[in-house]
């Protein structure tokens, strides 16, 4: 056999390899864990505590936003180093599990976040208990995306963590729907395959219909977390001490990032740059689900539904960022997609009751039938948000093609390690900005809007990147 047949051979059968039992449990512990994001974070639960556990609105947004920062400070300070940490350390399963149960009982407790004076959660308890779990969602992810190598095969590595986000979505836009199905329908639809009322005995009255959302994404992270534990391979513990495994990780660290002006100047101006934007990005995620509730009075129906659509559209941006991508390369993919964004971010902002596009119009004045967006800013607000969901997604894909490109031969690993504090370091600032604004001029509006300025900032930085040369194929 020849060399040529038997590389085409070797080819041909890691193309043809499967993903094995423990790729699968790896893949399936991100399915468990995302559904807290969304309906948690984003669409549910975090805009029933900013509207009802808080009697405010406005002081709703501004203090989960100060929660969100918090959490991004504690995380940039820490979290960066935990992979590294951990790479020196061995097996992640100990910590990872440690973290997981941590979290399970902390999203369940949340269930527990009634309005002042119904005999809840104090407020201080929320904010604490929302710190700590965005402090351990980031956590989790570092370790989770730290044992994908050793849980897949180098042939089926980009398959798993394909599938894991693929299942995290899928289980995310499932939970959503049977909300909306089973809880925000019942009594507010007359359609025949609709309960009558809502499931489980649920009290709409005491928002146990929105609350629910804790204790099922609770539930469900425990119960799909455990193949990862069970059956996913993990790397041997190295023997190292924890003291001089911290000291190893943090040294290392900081010889990465002081080689990085060193190695590529283009790639580390790109990384300030995705700094920036995706922060503002990621902010406008969590936050203008909170907006939409203050605003226009939204309450679990529309919120749900808001969420169905905005994830089923997100689809949709991680496959057009491949077709641009091709045509005019990643940079300027991503110069596009932080445009879009921030149009779509004045869309939103423009929208209120009583106007579109800050002009006046008549209060509640429904512009067709149906059971929720009735409305001509609600309509607006929907379709600038589902234009904003493609466009980030598109962002976050072609951030990681375009770092793909600009990493140095043989420095990828260290160039990925650095894109992944590059996006930990400045998380706490989105969230910062809109909970200051939203305080000093009483608008939920002008705090979202606030998020335009780190786009700014990392479109501005965009512009100087230097485009990465054309692949011999014809494509960036």
């Amino acid at each position: 056999m020849t060399e040529t047949s038997s590389q085409t051979a070797t080819n041909s059968a890691a193309t043809e390899e499967k993903l094995d039992r423990s790729a699968l449990s790896w893949a399936c512990f991100e399915a468990g864990r995302n559904p807290y994001v969304i309906l948690c974070t984003i669409y549910i639960l975090a805009p029933y505590i900013a509207t009802t556990v808080f009697s405010d609105p406005v002081v709703g947004q501004a203090t989960i936003a100060s929660w969100h920062t918090l959490a991004g400070i504690i995380v940039a300070l820490t979290g960066p180093f935990l992979g590294a940490i951990a790479d020196r350390f061995g097996n992640r399963k100990p910590i990872l599990a440690a973290v997981t149960c941590a979290m399970v009982v902390a999203i369940f407790s949340l269930w527990w976040a009634l309005p002042a004076g119904q005999g809840g959660l104090s407020i201080v308890m929320i904010g604490a208990l929302t710190t700590a779990l965005g402090v351990m969602f980031a956590y989790s992810e570092v370790l989770h995306n730290a044992m994908l190598p050793t849980a897949s095969t180098p042939a089926t590595l980009p398959h798993a963590s394909g599938l894991g986000l693929a299942l995290g979505n899928l289980a995310s836009v499932v939970f959503l729907i049977f909300v909306l199905w089973g809880l925000a329908f019942p009594g507010r639809v007359d359609w025949s395959f609709v309960p009558s009322q809502p499931l489980f005995g649920l009290n709409p009255e005491t928002h146990e219909t929105s609350r629910i959302v804790a204790p099922m994404t609770a539930i469900w992270f425990a119960i799909a977390a455990l193949p990862l534990f069970f059956f996913s391979r993990d790397k041997q513990a190295s023997g190292i001490k924890p003291s001089k495994a911290a000291i190893d990780g943090v040294v290392g660290m900081f010889k990465a990032v002081g080689r990085l002006f060193r190695v590529d100047r283009n790639a580390g101006l790109y990384l300030i740059a995705r700094m920036l934007y995706v922060d503002g990005k990621t902010a406008i995620l969590i936050v203008a689900g909170v907006t939409a509730a203050g605003v226009f009075g939204w309450d679990l129906l529309e919120m749900s539904a808001y969420g169905v659509i905005l994830s089923i559209f997100a689809v949709f941006g991680g496959l057009v960022a491949g077709r641009v991508d091709a045509r005019i390369g990643a940079k300027w993919s991503i110069i596009l997609e932080i445009g879009v964004t921030l149009i779509c971010l004045l869309i939103l902002t423009s929208q209120s009751k009583t106007h579109v596009f800050w002009m006046d119009v008549v209060p509640d004045t429904p512009i067709w039938n149906a059971p929720m967006f009735t409305t001509l800013p609600e309509v607006v607000f929907v379709c600038g948000a589902i234009v904003i969901a493609i466009s980030i997604t598109a962002a976050y894909a072609s951030s990681r093609t375009l770092m793909a490109r600009l990493a140095p031969k043989g420095m990828e690993g260290e160039f990925f390690g650095l894109y992944s504090l590059a996006g930990s370091a400045t998380v706490w600032m989105g969230p910062m900005l809109v909970g200051v604004f939203t305080k000093a001029f009483q608008s939920q509006q002008i705090g979202l809007a606030s998020t335009g300025i780190l786009l700014v900032g990392g479109l501005f930085l965009m512009l100087f990147v230097k485009q990465p040369p054309r692949l011999e194929s014809g494509t960036y």
